[in-house]
């Protein structure tokens, strides 16, 4: 009896449209070897999904604390590694450099970690935000799903307009490799 209630149930709310729809899935590699992202990146000239991070003090940040401004999010797996840090490094040198707009470096690292590494390689001009407690990475598709790195976010660069809208996006295809720096900075520049 109980299955067929637990069957009418869930039938019930599939036909009304309540079932949660899957994203397709989406693949980049790792020095090579394919790994799967839970989806895609959000599509260019459409609104850019609303998400809430921690900052390096635990505070929550919006993307609406940002509106009105070009938005640039360098997400990444961890400051810890090479790669991750080179590119914080080089949007840290862009970002000064850049009239209205403010550049999030968003990965699954831990606020104080993130604080820390900003403390010991002189990091000032970017904004550090931990996905750590948030869907940010099921939102914008770039969360892996399998290998040793699952959990952990994969390299993108995503660029967004004043007005809120998508204007660049770049899933770096082997996440081992720096994203496109010029063509981020250059979406800001148009």
């Amino acid at each position: 009896m109980l299955s067929k209630i637990v069957f009418s149930t869930v039938f019930f709310f599939s036909a009304m449209g309540f079932a949660q729809k899957s994203k397709p899935i989406n693949t980049v590699l790792l020095k090579g070897t394919p790994v799967r992202t839970y989806s895609k990146l959000p599509d260019v000239n459409k609104p850019a999904p609303k998400f809430t991070l921690t900052d390096v003090n635990m505070n929550d940040q919006s993307l609406d604390a940002y509106k009105g401004r070009y938005v640039i999010l360098n997400i990444f797996p961890s400051v810890d590694t090479g790669v991750c840090s080179a590119s914080v490094h080089h949007f840290n040198e862009e970002a000064g450099n850049l009239p209205n707009t403010v550049v999030l470096c968003i990965s699954k690292d831990l606020p104080f970690a993130q604080k820390r590494f900003c403390g010991a390689e002189g990091i000032n001009n970017v904004v550090m935000l931990s996905d750590f407690r948030s869907d940010f990475g099921w939102n914008y598709g770039v969360e892996m799903i399998e290998s040793p790195m699952k959990g952990l976010l994969s390299r993108a660069v995503v660029v967004i307009d004043p007005s809120g809208t998508i204007i660049y996006e770049e899933q770096v295809p082997d996440i081992s490799q720096e994203p496109n720096y010029a063509a981020a900075i250059q979406a800001v520049k148009q």
